[in-house]
């Protein structure tokens, strides 16, 4: 063994420092791999040993090394401690000297192999003869990363505190040693208590070392850390498109600082012309009165790929929060959830033209056998006995709750339906007789996704922002290679293209027939106005646009009422005009695609609602041109706050004469329920 690391030390040479990758910046791409959306990479100024404070010495050795001084490059017991450490499947146990990491970072790569381990040891222990202590403490102190996009320690007490490394306090210093660690994972705008307790760690330890008396220790305070500056490719909407792809590129393997330092090549799914397109139809569409914090996302997904094309995630990144609203911001889907239902009811034998007791209220016991749920379909409206297919249209609720209570279907087959078609298992769904009206509160993200699945013919692709990571010398670690898998039948999900696109041409989503070509979709309102939807699909776009106002400290959702002039802002208002003015520019010069022909037998109905050839044109006015609701054709008046339904719609809503006359569901259910114990629980669900 000694002869061998003889061997090893003589031919292991120390390398030139890895000045390239240091000095190379990020560049991220839109999908064309020419237009640049943002461009950032690392923010670094050296100084010398002398102009660092011993009490950021002390601070950095206790947290990283404190036997710095001792040992000639490497530490046995920190060997010992890392592998133990692997072992354990805990790899931030640590074991590399300050030397070690130097060399990691300055002179080698981030590979984590036997060689580069190896060729780590060797040299620095070369290192270590070569240079003086204070030199090697030095270059990794400018050399480190600290967050916030900042390497080395001038830098870093800039962006965190404001000064310069030299007039850093002890308490300052303790800040900076102890986010060295994960950059990341301390970062004080997300976990500043793991933060504050790191800090006391790193403060204790000079203590134990005698580098700081307790006397001193008592003294220290947590310092106050400067906001986080906003970066100049973030000062707008594509800030929350950076934000989404660095969360993207972290799930995918790369680091904070591979992004940062690496000198990557990053080509995104985000298509130019259809990001402008969402940030105009949402700056032209949007509630202008009485809308102060109301706040919308917009995500759209290639059903063939799971790219997302757009995302509309905020105004201003950072300004004033860094929550996407498109993929964090989370609002109850209302009845956007309905299609699922549908989706799980043809699965098991029910079709769109069985019909159905649309009253309202109806009472239904769930197989618990629990206090009656008490059902309102919006505006308390009774449409009488209907078929599926209208159900659908008009989106009524006492009908799909009928459904979803029949034995064949069920709420857990209606939460599974969801689950299939993308809703991920981070968003709760409980699995009752509510479920069906969206009492869920999925982001902009997971419903694209999911009605993408319906646009596939029921192909389901995980959505995705990354097509390509390069380096800088052009190899590729990373190329989307687009994968789906079947979730639906494609004769069920012919029969809920067929339906939704009744949505829009007959029902509460006429809005969105503007576009000019065959649409599907399904409008959302919740009964106490706290979000508002529209999500739709054609064959090469699924889109979801959601209303909602958090509370202050975004526990909650508000209610929307008043905005816009509104009394409720239902889904066929400003979430469905939003839709189609994005769709328009999304979709300009692209062929006009038809949904498959349903293989089962449907009902047939006649279109309400004709789709323009000029889609911007067909649009009602602009929000800001008054305080009252958008104004569609005298014949589609609504009053105020209503949930925009079609105008065919009525209350005696006497079935097409083509449906068949036999119901599958039960008839009179509510008039056959007996009380049970206690009071009736009315339902807080989403409507409409």
């Amino acid at each position: 063994m000694v002869a061998g690391f003889a061997v090893l030390y003589t031919v292991i040479k120390v390398p030139r420092p890895n000045d390239q990758a240091l000095a190379q910046a990020t560049v991220v791409y839109y999908a064309d791999g020419h237009n640049v959306l943002a461009r950032f990479g690392a923010n670094r100024t050296s100084v010398p040993f002398s102009q660092m404070p011993l009490t950021f010495r002390d601070a950095v050795m206790s947290a990283e090394d404190r036997h710095f001084y001792e040992h000639g490059g490497f530490s046995i017991p920190g060997i010992v401690r890392a592998a133990w450490g692997d072992v354990r499947g805990n790899p931030l146990a640590g074991g590399s000297t300050i030397t070690q990491q130097l060399v990691k970072n300055y002179y080698l790569n981030q590979n984590r192999t036997i060689s580069r381990k190896v060729n780590e040891l060797v040299v620095s222990m070369k290192i270590e003869q070569q240079l003086t202590k204070d030199q090697i403490f030095a270059d990794y102190a400018n050399t480190i990363y600290f967050g916030r996009g900042t390497y080395g320690v001038q830098a870093a007490a800039e962006a965190y505190f404001g000064v310069n490394a030299s007039q850093l306090s002890p308490a300052q210093s303790a800040v900076l040693a102890a986010i060295i660690r994960s950059p990341g994972g301390y970062a004080p705008e997300t976990n500043l208590p793991g933060l504050k307790a790191r800090w006391n760690w790193v403060l204790d330890g000079e203590v134990s070392q005698g580098w700081l008396s307790p006397a001193e220790r008592e003294g220290v305070v947590f310092p106050t850390i400067l906001k986080q500056a906003t970066n100049s490719w973030a000062s707008g909407p594509g800030g929350y498109l950076v934000s989404y792809v660095q969360a993207e590129l972290a799930r995918k393997g790369f680091s904070e600082d591979d992004v940062l330092r690496g000198g990557l090549r990053i080509t995104t799914t985000f298509q130019r012309t259809a990001e402008a397109s969402a940030i105009a139809a949402v700056n032209k569409y949007r509630p202008r009165t009485a809308a102060s914090g109301v706040r919308i996302g917009l995500a759209s997904v290639n059903p063939a790929t799971g790219a997302i094309v757009a995302m509309y995630g905020g105004a201003a990144y950072g300004q004033p929060q860094y929550v996407n609203d498109a993929s964090q911001s989370h609002a109850q889907a209302g009845s956007t959830f309905k299609a699922f239902t549908l989706a799980a009811a043809l699965e098991n034998g029910i079709n769109l033209g069985s019909t159905w007791n649309g009253n309202s209220p109806r009472s239904f016991v769930n197989a618990y056998g629990t206090s009656p749920y008490i059902v309102n379909n919006e505006g308390h409206q009774s449409y009488g006995r209907i078929s599926l297919l209208t159900a659908i249209e008009q989106s009524v609720n006492s009908v799909f709750v009928d459904v979803e209570n029949q034995p064949q279907v069920t709420p857990a087959k209606v939460v599974d339906a969801a689950r299939r078609a993308g809703i991920p298992g981070s968003v709760p769904i409980s699995p009752n007789l509510t479920a069906t009206l969206g009492t869920a509160s999925p982001s902009a993200v997971d419903m694209a996704g999911a009605y993408a699945t319906f646009a596939s013919g029921g192909l389901r692709a995980t959505p995705t922002a990354i097509a390509k990571v390069a380096t800088a010398a052009g190899q590729v670690l990373f190329s989307l290679a687009p994968a789906s898998h079947r979730v639906f039948s494609a004769s069920v999900v012919s029969q809920v293209d067929y339906a939704l696109t009744h949505v829009v041409t007959n029902g509460t989503g006429y809005r969105a027939a503007a576009l000019g070509r065959p649409v599907a979709g399904k409008t959302g309102t919740t009964d106490s106005n706290q979000s508002a939807w529209f999500v739709g699909y054609t064959p090469q776009l699924a889109t979801a646009v959601d209303l909602f106002r958090p509370s202050a400290d975004g526990s909650t959702n508000l209610s929307l009422s008043g905005a816009g002039g509104l009394s409720s802002v239902a889904g066929g208002s400003f979430p469905a005009q939003i839709w189609t003015g994005y769709m328009a520019g999304a979709l300009s010069g692209q062929p006009v695609l038809r949904f498959p022909t349903p293989t089962a037998q449907v009902p047939q109905s006649q279109p309400t609602h004709s789709a323009s050839a000029s889609p911007t044109q067909s649009l009602p006015a602009s929000p800001s041109s008054s305080a009252s609701s958008p104004s569609p054709s005298p014949s589609n008046t609504t009053p105020s706050g209503s949930p925009d339904p079609s105008p065919s719609s009525s209350g005696s809503a006497t079935p097409s004469s083509s449906l068949p006359a036999t119901p599958v569901g039960p008839a009179g259910i509510a008039s056959d329920l007996r009380p049970s114990r206690g009071t009736p629980r009315r339902t807080r669900a989403p409507l409409g």
